[in-house]
């Protein structure tokens, strides 16, 4: 469980660490995924998630 939490902890870091250094960037960014269909942010969602599980993969090699 305590590998779970640190996990997430460092998840969390990451998720908000281009919210803390550009703000004003990370507004652009928001709004131009507002604009976006939904079926391309899945694509990049599913993409992202891949690319997750193959470096926990190869971490765990």
């Amino acid at each position: 469980m305590s590998f779970f939490l640190c996990v997430v902890g460092m998840v969390m870091i990451v998720e908000g660490l281009p919210y803390f250094a550009f703000p004003e960037k990370m507004k652009f960014v928001v709004e131009k995924m507002l604009e976006m269909p939904d079926g391309s942010l899945r694509k990049f969602g599913f993409s992202l998630m891949l690319c997750g599980l193959l470096l926990i993969y190869m971490g765990k090699r």
